[in-house]
C-alpha cells in the first residue's frame, strides 16, 4: 500500500495592508460528556474515547517471501510443456525479500492478550506491538487464529495494560454514534467518528461466518484489527474491512461484532483453536412465495439434511423452518449458521421449528465440525478453503469454487494431479461454489469407480480424474 501525499505551493505577489483583528473564541472552555445537553459549553467526545484509545495498539509485521528474479520471463513460460520444449529449468533463480505491513489490535487483558484480525498477522515471521501511550515496542506471540471469522489473538509480555471494556453488540442500533480507533495508513493512533449505518450484514464475501456491523466511520488501511467503540468508549466491534473500488474510504466499513470477537478470543486463549458445533443441514432464508406457505415469515429453512448428522438423528427434515435455538431467535439462514458456529461440539441445544403449520421442539447435542474439510475423506490429501475476496487477487469474479490450499505428498490427491492453487469449480456436471456444495457433490458420486473433477488453473478449466 503506497501513500501519496501531494504538496502544492502557490507564489503570489502581495502588498502589506493594515492589520486585521480576527474574531476568536475564548480559550477558557469546558468539555462536556456528550450525554449532557448544556449548550453553554463545547460538546466534546474526548471523554468517550480517552480510555479506549489507550487499549488500541499498533501492530507491525514482517515476513520473508521468495520472488523470481525474472517474473516476466517465468510468467511467459509458466506452462511446464513450454519449459521442457525449450529446455528451460524449473527454477531460474530467485531472491528473498522482506515484506512489512501494518495493522491494529485491541488489548483484552491486563497481562498482554490482544485481539486483532487474522489477516493482519497471518503467515508472518515476526509481530511487533507498540502501545498508544508510550513508544515502547514488544515482540508478540501468536496464540491462535480463526480464518473463518478473520480473528486472531496475540500476546505480549507486559503487565498492568489498559484493557478495553466490552459492550453487548446485540444491543446496538442503527444510528448509534461510534468511533473507529486504529492506525490508518501507519500514521499512528487516530480516531474517526460516524454512525452505525446497518446491522447483520452478510454475504459480503470476506469470511465464512459474517454478521458485520456496517459503519460510515472511516476504516482505512491499517485500521484493521482496531476498535469500534460506542459513545461510552465500550467495544462494539473489531474493525475489519472497507468496501471500496478505489482503495480509499467510501463510507462503507465493516466491523466484527464484539460478542463474536469475545467468544472467539476466549476459545483461542483457552484452547488455541476454535471448535464449532455442527448441525448437519443445508439452509436458506425464506424468500418470495415461500413465505406464503409458512405461518412464521422469518426463520432458517432446512433444504437438506445430511445422512448420519445430529439433525437427522433429531428427526429434522427438509422443509422444516427453524425459528429458535435455545434463547436465540432465528430470523434467517445466517442467524442459524452464526449461532450454531458459536457453540461447542457435543453442546446440547433446544431447537424450535415449524412443520406443516405446527410449532415443534426437539432437544439434542451437536456434533463436531473439523476445521479443514477433506470432503469426508473422498479426496485424500487435500486441504480446502472457501474462496473469499482476500484469496481472489488474480482470479476473475466469474470463477467460483473451492481453493486447494495444500496437497499432501504421495496422497490420492497428488496422484490425481491436484496442485496448490487449483480451484475446484465442478464435480461431474455439478458446479461448486463452496465447501458444503463440494462435499454434497462428492457424496452423490461416491459409488462411481471414478469421479470427474474440474479445476480452474492458470486461466483454464482442466479435468482431473479421481479414482
Amino acid at each position: 500500500m503506497f501513500k501519496k501525499i501531494i504538496l502544492s505551493s502557490v507564489l503570489t505577489s502581495f502588498t502589506l495592508a493594515a492589520s486585521i483583528n480576527f474574531k476568536e473564541v475564548s480559550d477558557d472552555v469546558k468539555r462536556l460528556n456528550p450525554q449532557n445537553t448544556d449548550n453553554s459549553v463545547i460538546l466534546s467526545y474526548h471523554y468517550s474515547i480517552k480510555d479506549a484509545k489507550n487499549s488500541v495498539v499498533n501492530i507491525s509485521t514482517s515476513k520473508t517471501i521468495t520472488r523470481s528474479r525474472d517474473p516476466f520471463f517465468d510468467n511467459f513460460f509458466n506452462d511446464p510443456y513450454l519449459r521442457r520444449f525449450f529446455d528451460i529449468p524449473e527454477h531460474r533463480g530467485s531472491k528473498k525479500e522482506v515484506v512489512n505491513s501494518l495493522g491494529s489490535g485491541v488489548i483484552i487483558s491486563s497481562d498482554g492478550y490482544i485481539i486483532t484480525n487474522n489477516h493482519v498477522v497471518e503467515n508472518t515471521d515476526e509481530i511487533t506491538v507498540s502501545l498508544a501511550n508510550n513508544n515502547e515496542e514488544y515482540k508478540a506471540k501468536l496464540i491462535g487464529s480463526d480464518p473463518k471469522t478473520d480473528l486472531a489473538v496475540i500476546k505480549i509480555e507486559a503487565k498492568n495494560l489498559s484493557v478495553i471494556s466490552f459492550a453487548n453488540s446485540d444491543n446496538i442500533m442503527e444510528g448509534d454514534l461510534v468511533f473507529a480507533i486504529g492506525n490508518p495508513f501507519g500514521v499512528g493512533s487516530s480516531i474517526t467518528s460516524g454512525i452505525v449505518s446497518a446491522l447483520n450484514k452478510n454475504n459480503i464475501g470476506l469470511n465464512q461466518y459474517e454478521n458485520f456491523i456496517q459503519t460510515d466511520a472511516s476504516i482505512n488501511p491499517g485500521n484493521s484489527g482496531g476498535a469500534l467503540v460506542d459513545s461510552r468508549g465500550a467495544l462494539v466491534g473489531i474493525n475489519s474491512a472497507i468496501l471500496s473500488r478505489s482503495g480509499g474510504n467510501n463510507g462503507i466499513g465493516f466491523a466484527i461484532p464484539s460478542n463474536m470477537a469475545k467468544n472467539i478470543a476466549k476459545a483461542l486463549i483457552e484452547k488455541g483453536r476454535v471448535e464449532r458445533g455442527f448441525l448437519g443441514v443445508s439452509i436458506s432464508s425464506l424468500q418470495g412465495d415461500s413465505k406464503s406457505v409458512y405461518v412464521n415469515k422469518e426463520g432458517a429453512l432446512i433444504t437438506d439434511v445430511e445422512k448420519g448428522s445430529a439433525a437427522e438423528k433429531a428427526g429434522l427434515k427438509r422443509g422444516d423452518l427453524v425459528l429458535k435455538v435455545n434463547e436465540k431467535n432465528i430470523k434467517n439462514a445466517n442467524d442459524l449458521k452464526n449461532y450454531i458456529g458459536s457453540l461447542s461440539p457435543n453442546e446440547k441445544i433446544v431447537l424450535i421449528y415449524e412443520r406443516d403449520g405446527s410449532t415443534k421442539s426437539v432437544s439434542f447435542s451437536l456434533q463436531a465440525q473439523s476445521e479443514v474439510l477433506s470432503a469426508d475423506g473422498l479426496i485424500d490429501g487435500l486441504e480446502l478453503k472457501n474462496l473469499d475476496s482476500r484469496l481472489r487477487s488474480n482470479i476473475p469474479n466469474s470463477v467460483n469454487g473451492v481453493l486447494v490450499s495444500a496437497v499432501k505428498k504421495d496422497s490420492k490427491a497428488e496422484n490425481s494431479g491436484f496442485e496448490v492453487g487449483d480451484i475446484i469449480i465442478a464435480v461431474e456436471q455439478n458446479e461448486i461454489k463452496n465447501l458444503d456444495e463440494l462435499s454434497n457433490a462428492l457424496k452423490a458420486n461416491r459409488s462411481k469407480s471414478f469421479i470427474k473433477i474440474w479445476v480452474y488453473r492458470q486461466g483454464y478449466a482442466q479435468l482431473l480424474i479421481l479414482r
